[in-house]
């Protein structure tokens, strides 16, 4: 009996490699084999050009899914022809049942005990394993893996392409195994990360951040048209010294007659150069910079590539009718992922603050998705800003004091300035303070 049972331990625990050796491929990282192959690692070099080629890692995939295949049917063949035979006598002798109730009680406590330990030994323990150390048991494996290759490369061909012949008949084309992930699995995977104790909140929050600028629209991150700081075109080169000198920015937009007809950027370092000239300025007209307009509806990731393309720090954001709707700064875009950037000459905007009494206090430009860790509820609506949200539920232009209650939230206007909200005081829903505690 010792016999086979170490025969079907041997085929028990090469199923796991298989297990083991599939879960690997598919889950390790292929910029830390990259690092240990550039290292000089022999089983990473190795196994680096099967995880960059698509169609060599679908047929490591199917080398380790017939290994386990194979191994699994031997196993359980093997020990229903050894193991269950020579149960079915001793059931005889020890005078349960006759030889024909003998022989099926033998098969199905082997089948029962087998499927138990293949469960375990083979499929949950290799499984577990390889996605703890996906690395290490990958590198582990890569060498048994490559003469497994070998050894069913005849096999591997026929199925493969019988296998796509399949997916053809129901109108489907078969896709290797390749490390490529949406955005939405990437956001999953990095949540994962942090909940697994990998990632700070902080460092989590950045990665979020960075991945939805390629749906963040521009209007989410410009300064409101109302906030510009700029300089009007005809403004005398003195006191137009004088703006820039007192103000924190290095770049203003000038504009001509009014703020729907900006004709351009004003760098303070050219102002102060031309300044040195003996020769008088007449205008600001000759020191005007193009500056860059985009729609606001531009993804911040599209804008990023414009102002690259540009070589341009600002940019106008347009309305649907043309209007000027705000200006967006590469500090706005950098500050979206970041969070807020210090500055030894402008002041931090700003932020949200909870009071004694229960409430909080929340600045009108704070957006929607970004109101949630305040009140507790995530509100909607055709705005982007709280400020806009209480706007549109009261219908008009709020005076300071207006009330108004959104998905059991109360909003108290504070303060209202250009005819926009810019500070609004906040009540919490009773139950989610009640959820809180």
């Amino acid at each position: 009996m010792l016999g086979p049972l170490l025969v079907v331990a041997v085929l028990v625990v090469l199923t796991a490699f298989y297990v083991a050796a599939e879960f690997a491929a598919v889950s390790v990282r292929r910029s830390r084999i990259r690092q240990r192959a550039e290292d000089g690692d022999a089983l990473s070099i190795r196994l680096l050009p099967i995880l960059e080629d698509p169609v060599r890692l679908d047929r490591y995939i199917s080398a380790s899914q017939m290994g386990i295949t194979l191994t699994s049917l031997l196993v359980g063949a093997f020990a229903q022809a050894t193991i269950a035979v020579r149960l079915a006598p001793m059931f005889v002798a020890w005078g349960w049942m006759g030889k024909a109730a003998a022989a099926s009680a033998a098969t199905v406590l082997v089948l029962v005990v087998l499927t138990a330990a293949q469960m375990v030994l083979s499929e949950l323990v290799p499984k577990y394993l390889a996605l703890a150390r996906p690395t290490e048991v990958a590198r582990f494996t890569v060498l048994p893996m490559t003469w497994s290759l070998a050894a069913f490369s005849i096999f591997l061909g026929m199925l493969n392409a019988s296998a796509a012949a399949v997916l053809r008949m129901v109108g489907m084309k078969a896709v290797g195994h390749g490390h490529i992930h949406s955005p939405e699995e990437i956001d999953l995977l990095i949540a994962e990360s942090r909940d697994g104790g990998l990632l700070e909140a902080d460092e989590h929050r950045r990665l979020r951040r960075a991945l939805q600028l390629g749906i963040r629209p521009a209007r989410h991150l410009m300064v409101p048209r109302q906030e510009i700081a700029a300089v009007e075109l005809s403004t005398p080169v003195e006191e137009a010294m004088e703006i820039l000198a007192a103000s924190p920015y290095t770049r203003l937009p000038v504009y001509e007659g009014d703020i729907d007809h900006f004709v351009g950027l004003l760098h303070t370092r050219d102002l102060f150069v031309r300044h040195l000239d003996p020769a008088p300025l007449a205008s600001l007209a000759p020191l005007v910079r193009p500056i860059l307009s985009v729609p606001e509806n531009v993804t911040a990731e599209a804008l990023l590539a414009r102002m690259r393309e540009g070589r341009s720090h600002q940019a106008l954001v347009l309305d649907e009718f043309g209007g000027v709707s705000g200006l967006v700064t590469l500090d706005d875009v950098l500050t979206e992922v970041m969070g807020g950037i210090a500055d030894e000459f402008k002041e931090a905007d700003p932020g949200p603050e909870a009071l004694p009494d229960g409430r909080v206090r929340l600045p009108g430009y704070l957006r929607l998705d970004e109101v949630e860790p305040w009140i507790g509820v995530l509100l909607d609506g055709e705005s982007d800003t709280v400020g806009g949200r209480v706007t549109e539920e009261l219908g008009r232009v709020p005076d300071p004091g207006a009330r108004t209650v959104i998905d059991g939230v109360e909003f108290e206007v504070e303060a209202v300035e250009h005819h926009a909200i810019t500070w609004v005081i906040a009540a919490p829903r009773r139950d989610v303070e009640a959820a809180d505690e």
